[in-house]
């Protein structure tokens, strides 16, 4: 194509006339309610397209950004053989990392929280400035492990969902701050059941195994604490539905 003919191009494609402005001048030409209403409906649909376009260039934007989420909070628990110590990114660890740059490129998150009997289930809502949105869910029961009460309980999976769903929709991975502790035993593995079933999920569904390895922290399926495995199934059933 020729310089004369891409500036063409370029100034058909700068003139083209918007759904909105197509609305102004039926408006104006005294068009017929029904003329004016699927003129309305092109207009919604245009601009619904124009955000979610914006939405994926800015989480492209986002995710080629330089964020580093630490794994600051240690946890122990047991003694002798049955103790058990690892390290995890705590939420406003994530939080505090991930938000100057999504602030940057005009995206923004929340949380919706909802209970139905045992479960607790916690979406993060990630959305542009535009207006599109995209969600990431999980489920789990209270976390009623040590000396919690009821409502700690449910607290303490609220603030675990939300970390995971945050993590999950914008496509962060947590690396440790520095090594395990020294003479920590190593947290439980998944089964060899486990592991079959997540390899075979993974096939099912199309995902990506070594974005899933570096998402979860580990070098192998079979190096998945088992602490992570009811969220790593939650994760796939998602894409699964997607």
């Amino acid at each position: 194509m020729t310089k004369k003919k891409r500036k063409a191009v370029v100034r058909k494609i700068q003139t083209a006339v918007t759904p909105m402005q197509m609305l102004q001048t039926a408006v104006e030409g005294g068009a017929d309610l029904d003329k004016l209403e699927k003129l309305m409906e092109l207009e919604r649909t245009w601009k619904a397209d124009k955000a979610r376009e914006a939405f994926v260039e800015a989480m492209s934007g986002f995710r080629g950004e330089a964020i580093d989420v630490l794994k600051r909070r240690e946890v122990s628990f047991g003694s002798g053989s049955n103790r058990t110590s690892y390290k995890h990114a705590e939420l406003s660890d994530a939080v505090g990392a991930a938000v100057p740059a999504l602030s940057k490129w005009g995206l923004s998150h929340r949380w919706e929280t909802s209970q139905e009997g045992d479960q607790i289930t916690v979406t993060c809502i990630v959305t542009h400035a535009l207006g599109h949105s995209e969600r990431t869910t999980l489920t789990a029961p209270p976390d009623a492990s040590g000396a919690k009460n009821s409502i700690q309980a449910i607290g303490s999976t609220v603030t675990y969902l939300e970390r995971y769903t945050f993590m999950a929709a914008t496509g962060l991975a947590a690396r440790s701050m520095d090594d395990d502790a020294v003479g920590a035993e190593p947290a439980e593995l998944i089964s060899i059941n486990q592991v079959a079933n997540l390899v075979a999920m993974l096939s099912e569904v199309g995902a990506d195994k070594a974005a899933f390895l570096e998402y979860c922290g580990i070098d192998r399926i079979e190096d998945m604490p088992a602490f992570n495995y009811k969220f790593a199934v939650q994760m796939l059933e998602r894409k699964r539905k997607a």
